[in-house]
């Protein structure tokens, strides 16, 4: 078939939205839109008309129509099956159709158009494919994201802790009868920051002096940079000291600073890093599917005396784990006392790259207490077609702790009414999909739930449910005890991050 255009409009033939898959003028799509109506008759009982150049099949979708214009040569069967996906993608992207709701996800139905037609050819896809490819996740942006909450939050804390320093030192000056170190004027044109003796009742949070944001400034230089938001911060202080104003710089103003100059891990000569990796999926009672943990060890050396080391491992996990080492290390060594090293203990491990030293995998689908978090969705039919739905998780390894978990269910399409009783956390709906986010869930906060109602519903519409968090704890108890010089055993100083997060994590 040749598909010459896909327009959203109303029944007097105004375009809401209109996609033209071959080349033509505006005034043409006009015209072929404005003739629409003219030909739409009572009583008929198929949904397509003919003119002498083109054929129109459309599908009323309540006040508006869905309208595919085609050549006349092009195959009725898949016109209307064509049709049929068009219709069922504007509900999937308009919570009411209506002109306004229509105008207001335009750009997103034009990105779905383009998935279904390309060229005047309709692409092999269903709703589903549609769904993903106008969503274009990206991890990179994922990560990004949650490295800017992480450095937020670190921002405000540090402002916070700074806040309690400076009160603290006030109340000991006071009792000392001398002059609050806050109250010194810093000089070098940022004018001076006295307080008269009547603010001393004033919130010390709003009295920040300028040395924290001067400290800000001369931070190490992040790897990732977006833009020029750097700059931009830096002239933005500038301005404030100038004025006199950066003593009273409100807690977001460093949050920009912070987020511009972000933390830089400190690491040692010898870094040790422990990735993991896990894929899972468990059914609806319960029952696992796939479990599949993966993990990786890696060394960095960045100074040549360190090149000949040990590595000390306790692996203090009863499960089967089936652990490996690369070719070049010692195995006798590794599976007596869990020793890392080479083999030919006159050479040295490479220095200045990551060198994978061991690996570790765990495969099981019959133990449920392997989990690390567990979701339980409970969907009842309600009243009026809806249905009544109950999410709960709990935290199944206590020496666990998981970070921006992130739990999304899915809503089922069409015009859909959500309303959430009660919840931990927070949520939000984004599309046809529910996300609920909780900031932290350990040992000390292990369970929580969420209760909402969506009208129209069916119980199978809210599945599958996916899982997402950020760990800095390992769900296999691999720790790095120490490291030693290979000659003479002394130990040596070292750091290690730990980083465990899902892949896929999917209740079905």
């Amino acid at each position: 078939m040749v598909l010459i255009a896909a327009t959203v409009c109303t029944k007097s033939g105004k375009a809401l939205v209109s996609r033209q898959f071959v080349e033509m003028t505006k005034a043409r799509i006009e015209g072929l839109l404005a003739a629409f109506p003219k030909l739409m008759t009572g009583g008929r009982q198929h949904t397509f008309v003919e003119t002498e150049s083109v054929r129109y099949v459309y599908q009323p979708l309540d006040k508006l129509y869905m309208l595919l214009i085609t050549t006349k040569a092009s195959n009725i069967l898949e016109d209307l099956e064509t049709l049929r996906l068009f219709s069922r993608v504007v509900p999937e992207y308009c919570t009411q159709l209506t002109e306004t709701e229509v105008l207001n996800q335009a750009f997103n139905l034009l990105f779905a158009f383009d998935e279904i037609v390309a060229l005047g050819y309709r692409e092999s896809v269903n709703l589903a494919q549609v769904r993903s490819f106008v969503e274009m996740d990206s991890h990179e942006e994922k990560i990004y994201q949650a490295v800017r909450q992480t450095q937020e939050r670190e921002a405000a804390n540090r402002m916070r802790e700074r806040a309690k320093e400076l009160q603290r030192e006030r109340l000991e000056a006071a009792k000392r009868g001398q002059t609050n170190r806050s109250n010194i004027s810093f000089g070098g044109g940022f004018g001076s920051s006295s307080m008269p003796p009547s603010a001393s009742g004033e919130p010390i949070a709003e009295k920040i002096p300028t040395t924290p944001v001067r400290e800000t400034r001369t931070t190490t230089r992040s790897a990732m940079k977006l833009g020029s938001r750097g700059t931009d911060a830096d002239s933005f202080v500038s301005r404030l000291a100038k004025e006199g104003d950066v003593a009273a710089m409100a807690p977001q103003v460093a949050a920009i600073v912070k987020d511009a100059a972000p933390h830089v891990v400190d690491n040692k000569d010898i870094h040790l890093r422990f990735e993991e990796r896990l894929n899972f999926t468990a059914g609806r009672d319960g029952d696992i599917q796939n479990f599949e943990l993966s993990g990786l060890l890696t060394l960095r050396i960045t100074n040549e005396q360190y090149g000949r080391i040990h590595v000390h491992i306790d692996n203090k996990d009863t499960r089967p784990l089936q652990l490996q080492t690369h070719p070049n290390v010692d195995k006798e060594a590794f599976r007596s006392s869990g020793v890392i090293g080479l083999k030919q203990v006159q050479r040295p491990f490479p220095m200045n790259s990551d060198v994978g030293v061991l690996k570790w995998r765990l495969t099981t689908s019959s133990d449920d207490k392997l989990a690390p978090l567990s979701v339980n969705c409970w969907p009842s039919e309600g009243t009026n077609g809806g249905c009544d739905v109950n999410i709960e998780f709990e935290l199944e390894q206590d020496h666990l702790t998981l970070a921006d978990v992130n739990i999304t269910i899915p809503l089922p399409s069409g015009n859909t009414s959500v309303v959430v009783h009660q919840w931990e956390g927070s949520y939000t709906q984004k599309g046809r999909n529910l996300i609920w986010s909780i900031p932290v869930i350990n040992k000390q906060q292990k369970t929580g739930s969420l209760e909402f109602t969506v009208t129209p519903a069916i119980p199978n519409d809210f599945f599958p449910i996916a899982v997402n968090w950020t760990s800095d704890t390992s769900l296999a108890k691999l720790t790095a005890v120490k490291v030693t010089q290979a000659e003479d055993g002394s130990p040596v100083d070292f750091s290690q991050d730990v980083s465990f997060r899902p892949d896929k994590y999917e209740i079905v």
